[in-house]
């Protein structure tokens, strides 16, 4: 009897998210490549009794996996993705390298063997720092375990697929304060394992072009009103801008702290609080300056119907991805929330590194310890 269809007919799709869970979860993840076989961990969780033990499998060849950007930080001359020796694990050093604020390079760079970029990339997925101690090992190895397996090729093309079975799984009549004539879809598919909100805010004319914003989730401004962002703002302030005029649509995607993961965005405001600011903060961490993909977003709008756009954002990667995924983008409109004492330097960052459309005017962003 084949059963297939009832794990969804993709078991290499049904590998990646198992690894994923596995990797939320702090165990390892033996990621299968043409020539080996990566047994990866990733640094967040791991304690000095797990090292030994991966040291064990391959005595004196485990590696330590980081991201471009955090190897650039420690001093590496470009942002390719590489990774170290690891002769004598040591946790501390471990620490040292992939998390420290001040460190630098203690060894040659390696590069990536069979399998452990594919690791990173699954590190991504699931919200994780993009930084693994690798064990290399022969094909077939730990036959005898229980460790998830995947292969590299799923794990490439994961997101692909995730964006090719996007669907509508409930919808709902939901009234807001402002906007009391909403209502909420809710899509499943898309960006990892996560579901995504569509809400439709009064009634829109699909035969004209329609007001638009994409919302990337933020618990700490949307729902208790951080004073360090100015999402909760744009937030309320489009919901009511919307039902005021013709309707419109917000998506809000669960892409918290830029895609990199509620636990990491708060990691990063630690690092705002020594000085950082919200971009030198994620190059700490090993984050690229905006891990966000909003292709599969464009999809949801598709599916509403929505095939014109008057965009209401800041940012022009969100104009610009929704119009490479087909969309016509008509307009795009400012939503401008309100500068405090403590946001104003994070305005400044996306303002000057991100190139942002926002009016904070303070100095451009400074470099931690410069006057």
């Amino acid at each position: 009897m084949n059963i297939d269809h009832l794990f969804g007919g993709d078991r290499g799709q049904l590998a990646v998210e198992r690894a994923i869970a596995e990797f939320r979860a702090g165990r390892p993840v033996l990621v299968e490549a043409f020539g080996g076989c990566a047994l990866a961990t990733p640094i967040e969780g791991l304690d000095s009794t797990a090292v030994t033990a991966l040291d064990g499998l391959a005595p004196g060849q485990g590696r330590l996996v980081m991201s471009g950007s955090r190897l650039h930080l420690l001093g590496a001359p470009d942002r390719a993705p590489a990774a170290l020796a690891l002769p004598d694990v040591d946790i501390a050093r471990l620490a040292r390298l992939a998390l420290a604020e001040e460190a630098a390079l203690d060894a040659p760079l390696l590069p990536l063997g069979p399998g452990e970029e594919m690791a990173l990339r699954l590190s991504h997925l699931a919200a994780l720092l993009p930084a693994l101690v690798v064990v290399p090992l022969p094909v077939g190895a730990l036959a005898d375990t229980p460790v998830a397996r995947v292969e590299a090729d799923a794990i490439a093309s994961y997101p692909r697929k995730r964006d090719a079975a996007l669907h509508i799984v409930a919808r709902a009549s939901v009234p807001l304060d402002g906007a009391p004539q909403s209502e909420f879809v809710i899509f499943r598919g898309g960006e990892g394992l996560r579901d995504q909100a569509a809400v439709i805010v009064g009634k829109p004319d699909l035969t004209q072009p329609v007001a638009v914003r994409l919302h990337s989730a933020c618990l700490t401004g949307d729902l208790f009103g951080s004073l360090k962002c100015d999402c909760g703002d744009q937030l309320r302030m489009t919901a009511c801008a919307m039902a005021e005029g013709e309707g419109g649509v917000i998506l809000y995607l669960d892409q918290e702290g830029r895609g990199n993961g509620l636990a990491s965005k708060i990691k990063a405001y630690r690092l705002q609080a020594d000085g950082f600011d919200t971009y030198d903060a994620d190059e700490v961490l090993g984050f690229e300056h905006d891990q966000r993909s909003f292709a599969f977003a464009a999809d949801m709008l598709k599916q509403l119907g929505v095939q014109r756009v008057k965009i209401l954002t800041n940012n022009p990667a969100k104009s610009n991805a929704l119009a490479a995924a087909g969309l016509e983008v008509v307009a795009e409109e400012r939503v401008l929330g309100r500068a405090t004492p403590q946001n104003l330097r994070y305005l400044s960052a996306k303002r000057y590194k991100a190139g942002h459309s926002l009016d904070a005017e303070p100095a451009p962003p400074r470099a931690p310890g410069q006057s």
